[in-house]
């Protein structure tokens, strides 16, 4: 079973937060009793060959070497009680407010897609409507073509 999330890589936060990647990683491993596997996970290879076909890597700068850890929402919260700088609160505090617009956004497009899916229920409906009214005509012009002549149906 394909599970999506959305994350930040910690490649990205240590950007953020002003600290090599290296660094941050040791510190989450120093607490990872924080970091329940719904809140921080490594990349499978295959999903790590994935995301760098899709992106240019160096092999000899700066290019990935081993399989990132990736973030969700509640771990990069949880992120921001292990580095102890200011730089790293107002990253976080700013990190978590892009997860609650990505989560309005994803919301809103849920919402229009299920609105698409009533009002394709109701063309349909009204279609159907539409059909069976015709379908009725077609059933009276019938009925209107027959005359009766001596008691007899005799059809023109």
């Amino acid at each position: 079973m394909l599970l999506q999330h959305k994350v930040i890589l910690d490649q990205d936060l240590a950007v953020l937060y002003g600290a090599s990647t290296k660094a941050l990683v040791q510190a989450v491993k120093r607490n990872l009793d924080r970091f329940p596997k719904d809140f921080m996970f490594q990349l499978s290879d295959k999903e790590f060959e994935i995301l760098k076909s899709q992106f240019v890597t160096s092999k000899t700068r700066g290019g990935g070497r081993y399989t990132p850890y990736a973030f969700t929402e509640q771990g990069v919260a949880m992120l921001s009680s292990v580095p102890k700088s200011k730089q790293a609160a107002l990253v976080n505090v700013e990190i978590i407010r892009v997860f609650v617009r990505l989560r309005a956004i994803f919301s809103s497009h849920t919402e229009l897609a299920k609105k698409l899916v009533e009002l394709e229920k109701k063309v349909d409906m009204q279609y159907q409507t539409v059909f069976e009214a015709i379908h009725q005509l077609m059933i009276r012009s019938e009925k209107q073509k027959r005359t009766v002549v001596h008691g007899l149906d005799i059809v023109d």
